[in-house]
Order: C-alpha cells, then sequence, then structure tokens
C-alpha cells in the first residue's frame, strides 16, 4: 500500500489514477509520494518515507531538489504538459503587443449616448496598430512551449529565428524547417523584432537578459518573458523602455516597479493557468509518480538520470547510488553471493549520482528483504527498494 499526500488542488482526474486500492490519499500514514503544484517545499520536514515528489507543473524552483537528490528522493516535473496553454497566450500577447486591443475595448466601454457606432468609427484611427507579418520573432529556448510557439509564429507569417544549443532530437523533430537557427544567441538580440524566452530557471539563466543584452537590440524590439521573471533583469528592461532603448515588454511575473507603464504589459502568472493544462499537468505528475512506485521506472525527473527496462521477473531490486567506479560489480557480486539469479540489470548515471534496476528470480519476500539490508549497508548505497511483480506471481498462481 502506497500513501500519497496532496498539496495545492490537484485535478481529480490526475488523482483518479491511483483509485486501484493500492493507494490512500492525504492520510495520516507516513507518505511515499508527494504530488504538488505550487506549495514551497523548502521548509517542509520530508519523512524518511518519501521515495518520490511529483510537481504537476514544469518549473520546480518550490522544491528542495539538491537536497532530496542527496536522500536518494526522486523529484519528477511534467515538461510539455502545459505547453499548449502557455503557446497560447504567448501568440495571444504577440498579437497585444502590436494591436492595441486592450485600449481600444476599453476606450468603447467608457462612451456614452445614442451614437456609439458614429463615434467609435471616427476615433478608431487612434486604436491603429501593426501586423505580425513579416517581422522576425525571436525564441530563445526550442523546448516542448519554444518549439510549439516558433511553428505558430511561422503560420502567422513571422519570419522565425530559434536559438537553443541543447535541443533535444526529439524536439528538433517538431520544428518546422522553415525555423532558422542562430548560431550565437546575440543574433537573436541584434536581428529580431520580437524576443521571446523560454528556458528553465537554473544559475546560468538567471538575468540571461540583462542591460549588456538589450543594448543589443533595436530600440523598437519587444520583450517577452513567460519562463520565469527572474530570468530577464527587471530593472534593465524599466530603464531601456524609459529611455526609448526598448519597444515594449511583456511579462507573466507580477512586479511592482514594471505597473503604470504603458510600453509594459505585465499579467497575473497565467501561463498554464487553463483547466486543460491543469489536467493535463495532473495525468502526468500522477502517472510518473505511480508507475516510479510501482516498478521503478524513472521518466522526466529534474534529478536523476531516465531508467526504463520492462519488468516480467518475479522481483526488482531499485538502487540509488554515488556514481562512482566498481559500485555496478559491488551489487551484482553482493545479489549473486545470496544464491539468486540476476535476469536483467541497467544503469545510468547523472552527476555525482546513478540509478539501478535489477531484476532477479528472487523466492520470496523474506529473502528480497534480506538482498536489501545486506545491499543498504555496502558503501556508495543511498537508497536500496525492492519490489514485488504481483502480475508474475497472480500468473503463476
Amino acid at each position: 500500500m502506497f500513501h500519497i499526500k496532496t498539496f495545492n488542488a490537484i485535478a481529480p482526474e490526475g488523482m483518479a489514477r491511483f483509485e486501484d486500492g493500492n493507494y490512500t490519499i492525504d492520510q495520516d500514514q507516513a507518505e511515499h509520494g508527494i504530488i504538488l503544484r505550487s506549495e514551497k517545499l523548502h521548509d517542509y520536514d520530508f519523512p524518511e518515507s518519501v521515495l518520490a515528489v511529483a510537481r504537476a507543473g514544469a518549473g520546480t524552483n518550490n522544491i528542495p531538489v539538491e537536497e532530496l537528490t542527496k536522500a536518494g528522493v526522486v523529484v519528477f516535473n511534467t515538461p510539455g504538459a502545459n505547453a499548449n496553454a502557455v503557446k497560447e497566450l504567448v501568440v495571444a500577447s504577440l498579437l497585444l503587443s502590436v494591436r492595441p486591443i486592450l485600449q481600444g475595448a476599453n476606450w468603447v466601454q467608457s462612451l456614452e449616448g445614442d451614437n456609439l457606432e458614429e463615434v467609435a468609427e471616427a476615433n478608431k484611427k487612434q486604436f491603429a496598430g501593426n501586423e505580425l507579418e513579416g517581422k522576425r520573432l525571436g525564441v530563445i529556448g526550442l523546448g516542448a512551449i519554444g518549439a510549439m510557439i516558433a511553428n505558430d509564429a511561422y503560420r502567422l507569417g513571422m519570419e522565425v529565428m530559434g536559438y537553443d544549443p541543447y535541443v533535444s532530437v526529439d524536439t528538433a523533430w517538431t520544428i518546422s524547417r522553415r525555423v532558422k537557427r542562430a548560431q550565437q544567441i546575440e543574433e537573436i538580440f541584434t536581428t529580431c523584432d520580437f524576443i521571446t524566452v523560454h528556458v528553465p530557471l537554473t544559475e546560468a539563466t538567471r538575468g540571461l537578459i540583462g542591460e549588456k543584452e538589450i543594448a543589443l537590440m533595436k530600440p523598437t524590439t519587444r520583450l517577452f518573458n513567460f519562463s520565469r521573471g527572474e530570468i530577464v533583469d527587471t530593472d534593465a528592461v524599466l530603464k531601456a523602455i524609459n529611455d526609448d532603448e526598448l519597444g515594449g515588454f511583456t511579462t507573466d511575473f507580477a512586479d511592482s516597479k514594471l505597473l503604470h507603464n504603458p510600453k509594459i504589459l505585465v499579467l497575473p502568472h497565467l501561463g498554464a493557468s487553463t483547466e486543460e493544462a491543469e489536467i493535463n499537468c495532473a495525468k502526468m505528475a500522477a502517472r510518473t509518480l505511480k508507475r516510479f512506485l510501482e516498478t521503478g521506472v524513472i521518466k522526466r525527473s529534474v534529478n536523476f538520470p531516465t531508467v526504463e527496462m520492462s519488468f516480467q521477473s518475479p522481483y526488482r531490486i531499485t538502487i540509488i547510488h554515488d556514481n562512482k567506479p566498481n559500485v555496478l560489480g559491488q551489487i551484482s557480486t553482493e545479489i549473486a553471493s545470496l544464491g539468486i539469479n540476476i535476469d536483467n540489470m541497467i544503469n545510468r548515471g547523472r552527476g555525482d549520482f546513478a540509478y539501478t534496476l535489477v531484476d532477479v528470480n528472487g523466492q520470496d519476500d523474506a529473502i528480497m528483504q534480506r538482498v536489501k539490508r545486506h545491499l543498504e549497508g555496502k558503501e556508495h548505497m543511498i537508497r536500496v527498494r525492492t519490489i514485488k511483480n504481483t502480475e508474475v506471481f497472480n500468473e503463476w498462481c
């Protein structure tokens, strides 16, 4: 029986995946898995029983990832589950940046009298804007969101240039061949009329766009930040806007310094705030967490490598350990010394840590617990689990 704790309101469509009799939700038992959205867990006292944390969203800044990694707790996120929601908001913001739609709508609401149609027709020129077609959009970060924006912007008639030195093969296949590739990020800054950034917040990307980068842009360039507030230096943006060195700025992260400026649009973090996105994120988080708890498979983790292997043996041993030489030999030797045959084995490393799955032809639970205790006592081992393949045992019965 696995015990799941939730923070925030997780869409029921996702939580329904745990309704199979093997799970309890938000009860008093020490939890094995945590699923959350925006709750800050840096001060949370994690029980030793916690095996994994799944965030229904892409960013994990609200989770103490480094500390959990050292404790052998796997942290998952849901990249791409909310991509369409963010993409649609960015495209809408692109349109709003060139067409004063909001200003025109608010002006009409202020009119009074019986001749509204005539007044509106006579004054509409003050809300004339421009078109996106033929303008150049620079997309920094071609992950799930950036790739979708690049493709849709091209379909709107824009010339699109993308920059991402780490773009994955899977994502590369989804990007239109019409999207030009920038070899250096400076090419985006110096040549694009619109620039949108879609990269995760890390120490390398914090302040990615600041005074120096803005100085390379055209004074008419419009900048968009729907990633994380800290990626763009808002003080540098505000100075450039006030000095007429930047055409406009749209951000999804509220900052009091940016308010009440006609060239700046601040949104209340609406990026993934659609019903569909919340459902998609909840489903993906629940599916990933459940698969890990039941089979040990890791996919979409932010702190451990992807490790997938078909589970066809009676038992599986999962081991989180230091990424050191000869650890695999130590594991296989220890298992063999207890008279247990290894059916299959896979290992992947990521930085200082590694993850190993070992499928064995074990005889019963008691023997497997003995294996677990032996491995836990060895050097470099961080966390050891044994998982019983109930489907195999049910077939035998």
